[in-house]
Parts: C-alpha cells; sequence; structure tokens
C-alpha cells in the first residue's frame, strides 16, 4: 500500500515522502495515528502546495540534529563494569548503559539512537555512533572500566 508520510520515521523515510508500507502496517499503526495519509491524487496535490512548508520542517529538523551532534562530538563515557579474573565482564555493557551514562552528563538521547551491534562484553575502549537524524551520526568513545 502506497502512502505519503506525514511526519519523518527512522525505518521508513522523511516526511513528505510516498512509500510503500505493508497494508496491515498502513490500517494499524500510520493511518490512525496520523503519521501517514493515503498516496492519493489528491493527496498528493495537497502534498505539492505544501512542499515548501516540509523543506522548512526538514530544514529545521536538520539544524538541530547537526547541534546534538556537535554537542556529542569528542564526548567520552566511562562505565564501570564487574569482571572475573579473565577481565570478562559478568554481564555486558549495553544501549541502557550508555544512555544512563550519556544522561549523567546532561546529554539526552533515546535508546534507539545508539547504534550498538551487539552489547560489550570486554573491557576496553570501543567507539559508538549516535544516529540523530538520517545523516547525522557523531561516533561517541564508550570505555569500559572494572569496577
Amino acid at each position: 500500500m502506497r502512502v505519503i508520510l506525514t511526519e519523518s520515521i527512522d525505518s521508513l523515510g522523511m516526511i513528505g515522502t510516498e512509500v510503500e508500507v505493508a497494508k496491515g502496517y498502513a490500517r494499524n499503526y500510520l493511518l490512525p495515528q496520523r503519521k501517514a495519509v493515503l498516496a492519493t491524487a489528491s493527496n498528493r496535490a495537497v502534498l505539492a502546495q505544501q512542499k515548501a512548508k516540509l523543506d522548512l520542517q526538514i530544514a529545521k529538523e536538520k539544524a538541530v540534529a547537526e547541534e546534538m551532534a556537535r554537542k556529542l562530538v569528542g564526548v567520552s563515557v566511562t562505565i564501570p563494569a564487574k569482571v572475573s579474573d579473565a577481565d570478562r565482564l559478568y554481564g555486558s555493557v549495553g544501549v541502557r548503559e550508555i544512555v544512563d551514562a550519556l544522561a549523567k552528563k546532561d546529554i539526552n538521547v533515546e535508546k534507539r539512537m545508539v547504534l550498538l551491534s551487539e552489547p560489550i562484553k570486554t573491557l576496553g575502549t570501543f567507539e559508538v555512533p549516535i544516529r540523530i537524524y538520517t545523516d547525522v551520526e557523531p561516533v561517541i568513545t564508550v570505555e569500559v572500566v572494572a569496577e
């Protein structure tokens, strides 16, 4: 089913884009939440009229994202963890711990923004990208130390 997004959705696309989605996803989530409208000729015409407004909104969102990215560049967080004799962590350091460590530095990010491919299970220093916007992904340094 073809729909036009009325707000940006990370997994689908930017506001104002026309995308193909599953019928159930459109009927049960996107349309009732007003995150999208059906891609009809009349809705396309309305979208064309609102194009300038949408471009301005996208530019504002991107400017805010780039400002946040500047705050994140060079940020380093240290996370203490319990380790065994072989310097292996008893648990692991996941997205939640990284978000909490950033929150202690007054940097608020959502869990879905942290692009950690798999939990960290050893001591050391790791580079973790944070996706703030579609093309804006600053990298932070996470250092896992023994508690």
